[in-house]
Order: C-alpha cells, then sequence, then structure tokens
C-alpha cells in the first residue's frame, strides 16, 4: 500500500500498511547517511521549512540534515525570530509562508493542534513535530523503525511486549506510539506513579502499572520517558529523589525484563532520575540508534510528501474547501 497522506499531522488512525510503507521507505536511506558523500539529489529545487515555536535539538536538526542530504534548500523560523513576537497569529504566518510556494512546512508547536490548523490554511505538506501535549508522529515512526531493526521478526513487530515508562500524561511521545505500536501488533504496558499515568489510557486496550518493576517484567522493549521538571511546580510526586527510587530504570530494575531487552529513550534525559547514567550508555541502549534512524525517517516523510505534484495537493484543497 502506498503513502496516501497528504500531511503528517499524527499516527492516531494511519492504517498499519501505511506506517510500514514509511518505515519500508526509511530503510532505503539509512544507507546514504553511511556514505563519505551524504547527499542525493531526490529533493533538488524544493524547499523545506522548518518553523519552530519550542526549543527542540534532535528534532529540528534531524529535519534540516534529512531536507539538506536530499539536496532541497531550508529556511528555519523560530518563534523569537518570526513576527509571533509582533502578534501575528499562526494563521497569517502559514499564509505568507504559502505564498512563498514551500514544498513542506515542519512546525513544532506548544498548542495541540496548531499543525492541523496550519494544514487546513496551506496546500504545503505539513509535517507535525510535536505539538503540545497531543502527538510527535515522527518520533514514533523512528522509535518503531528502531525496534523493527532491533527485534522485529520477518520484518513485524506484532507480539513483542513494550513497557513505557514514566510522564504518561503530557507525553506526546507517549500517544504517538500507542497509536503507532497498538496499529501494529505490540502488546503496550504504560508504567508511571498514579498521578502521571491517569485511568482514561485503559481505553487504549493497553495494560497499566504503578510499579516498575512489575511493569518491565517480561519486556522486549522499554521506553523511557523524561521527567518534564518544569511541570514540578504542580507537584505530581514528592520529589525527583522519590521518583528516581521508584521509577528511575538502573541495572537493578532491568533484571525484571527480559535478558534480551532493548532500552529506548526520545531524549532529552535526565539522568539518574528517570535513567542511570549505566543503561542510558549500557550494551542494551538505542538511545543513539534512534537519533541515527531519525534522520532517515525524516528524510523517508520528506521525500514522500514533498515529491508529490503540487497541482494535486491544490486540487485537494479546493475540493476539501468546496465541500
Amino acid at each position: 500500500m502506498a503513502f496516501t497522506q497528504r500531511n503528517l499531522l499524527g499516527l492516531e488512525g494511519l492504517p498499519a500498511a501505511e506506517i510500514l510503507h514509511v518505515l519500508d521507505t526509511t530503510k532505503s536511506f539509512v544507507e546514504i547517511s553511511e556514505r563519505d558523500i551524504k547527499k542525493v539529489p531526490t529533493l533538488r529545487g524544493k524547499t523545506v521549512i522548518n518553523l519552530f515555536y519550542e526549543a527542540s535539538t534532535r528534532t529540528r536538526t534531524s529535519f534540516e540534515i534529512a531536507a539538506k542530504r536530499l539536496s532541497a534548500d531550508t529556511i528555519n523560523i523560530s518563534a523569537s525570530t518570526s513576527s509571533a513576537q509582533k502578534g501575528e497569529t499562526l494563521a497569517d504566518t502559514a499564509r505568507n509562508l504559502e505564498a512563498m510556494r514551500p514544498d513542506a512546512i515542519i512546525i513544532r508547536h506548544p498548542s495541540s493542534g496548531a499543525p492541523h490548523l496550519l494544514a487546513r490554511a496551506v496546500s504545503s505538506p505539513v509535517i507535525n513535530a510535536g505539538d503540545g501535549q497531543h502527538e510527535h508522529p515522527t518520533q514514533a515512526l523512528l522509535d518503531l523503525f528502531t525496534i523493527r531493526e532491533k527485534k522485529g521478526k520477518n520484518g513485524s513487530i506484532a507480539g513483542l511486549e513494550v513497557a513505557i515508562v514514566g510522564d504518561i500524561l503530557h507525553s506526546r511521545v507517549a500517544r504517538s506510539n500507542l497509536y503507532g505500536l497498538i496499529a501494529l501488533g505490540a502488546k503496550v504496558r504504560l508504567v508511571g506513579p498514579p498521578t502521571l499515568l491517569p485511568q482514561e489510557f485503559r481505553s487504549f486496550g493497553v495494560e497499566l502499572h504503578h510499579d516498575l518493576r512489575k511493569g518491565i517484567a517480561g519486556a522486549d522493549v522499554i521506553m523511557m520517558l523524561r521527567i518534564q521538571r518544569e511541570r514540578q511546580g504542580l507537584n505530581f510526586f514528592p520529589s525527583l529523589e522519590e521518583y528516581s527510587r521508584l521509577f528511575g530504570l538502573d541495572r537493578a530494575a532491568m533484571a525484571a525484563a527480559k535478558p534480551d531487552v532493548v532500552i529506548l529513550h526520545p531524549g532529552p534525559m535526565n539522568r539518574g532520575i528517570e535513567i542511570s547514567s549505566e543503561v542510558a550508555d549500557g550494551p542494551y541502549s538505542l538511545i543513539l540508534d534512534q537519533v541515527t534512524n531519525g534522520v532517515a525517517v525524516r528524510m523517508a516523510l520528506l521525500y514522500l510528501l514533498a515529491t508529490r505534484g503540487r497541482s494535486e495537493l491544490e486540487r485537494e484543497v479546493e475540493a476539501r474547501a468546496a465541500s
């Protein structure tokens, strides 16, 4: 099945076949990053805009490198240097950018739903690089690719036991991974303190655990999430020390998982809080593999979205406006 999406706004509702198509396409781009000359002419003459209203290291750099390796021209815009500082709305920013005829717009925004608003305002393909507490689909896709490469059997992750541990409540990474993992048939458990793991997550059809060792028992994959210390004033747990003692992943806690378990973390890491340096830098860690694979995933998405004909996109926008 081909990738039929006009945009990538999230993984919710995305068919498993289309997720797999992205992962299969990614595999063909991995090799490019291993060459001496890491560039192909695939998007020569195309323009990609990175529109980031939130701070980012991995995601923004990864998208920029991905676009440049495909020979696209890249424009980076941050909130601090945009007309948003003068009161311009996101919709007006979008329309002005669209008037310059870019071939793809990547957006990160603190408000959930911002990429959807942008996609309604422009005909250029829009990629969600993280919106509020909603989704972070490209992070989930690189996680899925990493898991499939290291643990998948015959290209499938169906049946793998995956434990996602930490601040589930505020994590857009967790939500996108939930949609993707469930679509591909993995068995998911969510682990964290009750204040960061609301009962509503049971509606995803996953297990909920408030004990780390029980939650990761027999797991094939453990995905640790950052504790968002900027939210500590809201008192989701008594102290970082207590959280680390109960939910921090160290070698002792890892003994509950399978002997060949792999460890993921989307970054940035709070070492010594949700994960020990011994685990983060150890032989079971795939954290740097995730970063490497992130470039290939984003190359694949830019290829799939930016190479579609502009006239086709415009017809879709006009048809939607007329309906």
